[in-house]
């Protein structure tokens, strides 16, 4: 059973300015985890409640950041981007 995604405001301005090829990427990355959520890795200390999925696209790394609800099985997409921006980002 799959998990219902929602995204934040910041993911979706983030989707918006993606390129073609790489929003597949990002949509395959998003069925992956809501398929088996525990496949990213979970962060410590600020960023505790955030896991974060490592892909490629086209060449760079994305990581996808999300957080996991088990009581209602929600998935949280927080942010999308490259290693540098995405932990700067989050933590503002």
């Amino acid at each position: 059973m799959s998990w219902r995604v929602l995204q934040t405001r910041r993911f979706a301005r983030a989707y918006k300015k993606l390129k073609p090829n790489t929003v597949s990427d990002v949509d395959q990355a998003v069925e992956r985890i809501s398929l088996d959520p525990s496949i990213g890795e979970q962060k410590r200390g600020d960023l505790a409640r955030l896991r974060v999925f490592k892909f490629h696209s086209s060449g760079p790394l994305f990581l996808l950041g999300y957080i996991v609800e088990d009581i209602p099985r929600l998935l949280y997409l927080e942010a999308i981007g490259s290693h540098e921006n995405l932990y700067r980002d989050l933590k503002q």
